[in-house]
């Protein structure tokens, strides 16, 4: 029936929910299934039921994390930018800005890593996630190329892509170990090294 099939819906998102939130402060080791069912207000079983075991629901809620993270959103602002290079230091901007304001989120992100170094079905999501939000750099990367080939000489689209994520991951890394990292500087000087490398190859 339509209406059972909605209601299962709405439990299993609360039940990924409460899991999403459990793993956040108790990390993978630390998320125990009794935890995540008294979050969600259901019992035990009903978990199990919906996701099979620990390890299942663990993997719905990287799914979950994978999505909300390394999904690439390009905002009509930034379109409507006419330089290239411009377009990608404010996609830097946003990017720095929206993946190190939550620290919580990239813990449990390098605990996923971690655990994918033994478990090849984690490390095959994450790598192919993480590979797809480096490859969503690569047409912005190629518009800065082609407009002035000669200032990035022998620099090729997935190096400046690649190079572009390396500077939003640093971002989110330090934000996790120091709170009191100042963002607003390490946008600062990750603009200041692009626009100077940008400069320094026309010499």
């Amino acid at each position: 029936m339509p209406g059972t099939k909605a209601s299962e819906a709405i439990r299993r998102e609360q039940i990924l929910n409460a899991a999403y939130r459990v793993a956040v402060h108790r990390g993978l080791q630390g998320t125990r299934i009794q935890e995540v069912a008294a979050r969600a207000g259901v019992s035990h079983g009903l978990v199990l039921f919906y996701f099979k075991s620990k390890r299942g629901l663990l993997l719905a809620v990287l799914d979950r994390l994978l999505a909300t993270t390394t999904i690439l959103h390009v905002g009509e602002d930034i379109r409507m930018i006419a330089s290239p290079i411009e377009s990608l230091l404010a996609l830097l901007r946003q990017e720095m800005d929206r993946l190190s304001s939550e620290p919580q989120r990239i813990r449990l992100t390098f605990d996923y890593w971690t655990a994918g170094i033994r478990d090849r079905e984690i490390r095959l999501k994450m790598r192919t996630e993480f590979q797809r939000y480096r490859d969503a750099f690569f047409p912005l990367a190629s518009d800065v190329l082609a407009r002035d080939p000669e200032r990035f000489h022998g620099v090729t689209p997935m190096g400046l892509a690649a190079v572009s994520v390396s500077f939003i991951n640093g971002c989110a890394i330090q934000a996790m170990l120091d709170p009191a990292f100042d963002i607003a500087q390490h946008l600062l000087a990750a603009e200041n090294l692009l626009q100077f490398m940008h400069g320094a190859a026309v010499a």
